[in-house]
Order: C-alpha cells, then sequence, then structure tokens
C-alpha cells in the first residue's frame, strides 16, 4: 500500500522546487538572440544580479552549474603557482580547492570539522604567520550543503583584516543566495559565485560570479584566464559577449521571472521565511532525537543553516527510510554525500517552500521512523506546528 499518488515534494538542496510561474516563463518560442527582448533581459538581469547579493560590483552569468561557477571565479584571478587557502567545514569548499590544485594552484588547506563552522580565530592565526603574502586568496563557503553547517562570514573577513593580509575572500554562496541574508559588500567579499537551482529557484545551468574593484584589479594579471569565463571578454560591447556566445534563453526565461518573484517578496521577507520553516524543521529533529538513533550533524545550533538540515542516523542506514518517504508518501529527501554518505539523510528547506511543503515532509519523515520500527522521540510534527504558531502571527 502506498499513499504516494498525488503531487511529489522535492525536498533536496537542489535543484528544488520550481515555481509554476518560472516554468510558465520558460514555456515560450526561441527569440532573436540580436534585438528586442533578449537585450531586454540580459540588461536588467545584469541590472538585478547585483541586488540580489548586495553589491556595487559586477556580475556575470554563464551557461554552467556550481562547479562551473567555481571555475569561472578562479580562472579570472589567479595565476598558476599561487596559493590558495581553502576553509574547510565540509566537502563543498574542498572540492574547490582540489579545482583550483588541478588548474595549477597550490592549495593550503585549514583543516576543519564537518560537524563545526569555521573558526575565524583559526584563519587569522594561519594568515598572520603568511608573513610574505604568499597566500592570494581565502575559498569558504557559506553554507555546505553536505554537512549543513553555516559559516560566519563578517568574522571570517574581520580576522583577515585584523592581521593586515591582503587575500581576496571568496565565498560559495550556492546553498545560501535567496535563503538567508548575504551582504557581499558590507562583508568585505571580493568574489562570491552561485548557482541557479538552489535559493534562485530556476533550473539548472546557470552559474553567477559577482565582483568587486579588488578582484578586477587581480583579474588584470591573472594567467588562468580563458575565452569563456573571461571576465574582460564579458564586458564587450556585443550582446553575445555576455554569454560568452548563444545565450541560454529559456534558462533567463526561467531567472527573470524567479528573480522578479524574489524582489516581490524581498530578500529580508525570504530570509525570514527561510529561517522560520528551518527552526521549524531542527524543532522536529530536536524531538526525534531524543530517541537516541537520529542526531543533528551539526553540533552546535547556531552553526545549522537556514536551507539544509543534515541529520545523522547514527550506525543505521537511512536508505530505508529515504526509499519508504519517495515510495510510500511522495517524498524525496536528500541523501548523505561525502564522509555522510550511508550516515545521513538531508531535509532542504530551501526556495520556492513553505508552511504545508515543510510540514508535510516532516510528516513523512515521522510517518517513516514510526513505519520502519526506528527508535525516536514522539511529536516532532507537533513540535513544529506549534513553533510557527508561536512565530507566524496574525
Amino acid at each position: 500500500m502506498t499513499v504516494s499518488r498525488g503531487r511529489q515534494f522535492l525536498s533536496i538542496p537542489g535543484p528544488t522546487n520550481i515555481p509554476d510561474a518560472v516554468l510558465a516563463a520558460m514555456h515560450r518560442p526561441a527569440i532573436d538572440i540580436y534585438a528586442g527582448d533578449m537585450i531586454d533581459i540580459t540588461r536588467t538581469l545584469l541590472e538585478d544580479l547585483p541586488k540580489i547579493f548586495r553589491t556595487s560590483g559586477q556580475t556575470y552569468v554563464y551557461a554552467a552549474n556550481g562547479h562551473g561557477g567555481w571555475e569561472a571565479a578562479l580562472t579570472n584571478v589567479l595565476s598558476r603557482g599561487e596559493t590558495v587557502l581553502v576553509l574547510e567545514s565540509g566537502l563543498f569548499a574542498l572540492g574547490w580547492g582540489e579545482m583550483a590544485r588541478i588548474m595549477g594552484v597550490k592549495v593550503d588547506v585549514l583543516k576543519g570539522d564537518a560537524r563545526r563552522a569555521v573558526d575565524p580565530a583559526a584563519v587569522a592565526q594561519r594568515l598572520a604567520a603568511d608573513t610574505a603574502h604568499e597566500i592570494k586568496a581565502v575559498l569558504v563557503v557559506q553554507i555546505d550543503t553536505a554537512s549543513g553547517v553555516v559559516n560566519d562570514l563578517p568574522a571570517i573577513h574581520r580576522a583577515i583584516e585584523s592581521v593586515g593580509h591582503p587575500a581576496l575572500l571568496m565565498v560559495d554562496c550556492v546553498a545560501s543566495l535567496g535563503c538567508m541574508p548575504f551582504e557581499m559588500d558590507a562583508w568585505g567579499i571580493d568574489v562570491a559565485m552561485a548557482g541557479s537551482q538552489k535559493g534562485l529557484m530556476t533550473p539548472p545551468g546557470l552559474a553567477f560570479v559577482a565582483a568587486n574593484e579588488r578582484a578586477h584589479a587581480a583579474h588584470q594579471k591573472a594567467d588562468l584566464r580563458t575565452r569563456y569565463w573571461d571576465w574582460t571578454f564579458r564586458n564587450g560591447e556585443a550582446h553575445y559577449q555576455k554569454y560568452g556566445g548563444t545565450p541560454p534563453e529559456h534558462l533567463l526565461f526561467g531567472l527573470r521571472k524567479a528573480l522578479d518573484l524574489l524582489l516581490e517578496e524581498g530578500l529580508d521577507a525570504a530570509a525570514r521565511r527561510h529561517a522560520l520553516l528551518a527552526e521549524a524543521t531542527r524543532q522536529a529533529v530536536a524531538r526525534w532525537a531524543e530517541g537516541d538513533v537520529v542526531a543533528f550533524n551539526v553540533t552546535r545550533p547556531e552553526e545549522r543553516a537556514n536551507s539544509v538540515t543534515t541529520v545523522l542516523t547514527q550506525g543505521r542506514d537511512p536508505a530505508p527510510l529515504s526509499d519508504y518517504c519517495r515510495e510510500k508518501c511522495g517524498v524525496v529527501l536528500g541523501r548523505g554525500i561525502g564522509e555522510l554518505q550511508g550516515r545521513a539523510f538531508r531535509i532542504a528547506h530551501m526556495g520556492h517552500v513553505n508552511a504545508p511543503v515543510a510540514l508535510g515532509v516532516l510528516g513523512a519523515i515521522e510517518m517513516a521512523l514510526a513505519a520502519l520500527g526506528i527508535p525516536h522521540g514522539r511529536g516532532g510534527v507537533q513540535a513544529a506546528v506549534e513553533y510557527l504558531g508561536r512565530e507566524v502571527r496574525p
């Protein structure tokens, strides 16, 4: 027996649910790439993307996923043989660093813990020891999608400033942009990159890079530059140069509508919505954890992300629970990845998500825990409902 018929709830941390309005915006014929609507769409996207990053710098749009965004960021500001410092807090900063290494950049890793955020004091200590300023950039993620950790970017910037180090601060905000506050200029971030498929509610296939004046100064000396990623080429007058070739039209149609929805809601309101749904999720997980089987991966509450919650299953294979939710309830959970593969599941609460979706996902998980006889504290969904009832007032 199954109760999965109906609309599937996708609760993986990317790609996320795509609003019907975004899908509708993409349902149109291809258009002229040299004039008219396409020119206007490009102009408005390049006007609005800096608002999302909260920067006065420039933004660039690539037909690529987040890994392409990583490469675009690296190639535009670094040269072969230079050194970057990677701040570990899970899987993805390490992946970004590995890409840099393959490209000929020396990589120094500040070891971290997949259950903890980056320690700003350790960053300051490591940079203070670099008296020759060999480190040209610091790579960090705002949210690690695998571990569920959120890093304190303002504190990391203060750590860099405190020792007077000139390294660029480069941030992966793929799992945070549109989901929580991101203040590129105010937090001293020089390069930021993101993707379309999470908080920006658009299908996978677009990557974005934002860069300030310091980043553009480094760009002038970078020898990793290649034609497709190159900011100088993309700043050319011809429209096709903005995309390094033919624009990915239908993704851009969708992105235009998604940004309209996000700006209509307001970035602060969207961040508050994500914070409420994330805490409701944490209320449920905390209650389930009383059974001593499931547990938060991130040990400190203040270091838990507002876009994804990673839940350990402590010695049990999480696959039966994920399979039950998908096959019996029509709810798709994120799997553990990296060192958490086979040890955790992930609950995404990012992008186009509201209270009924979040509570429905939690209800399916609690149903699975009961059906599979997995020890857990009772009343997780009720705890989530009560929390939202207290916080969301008439």
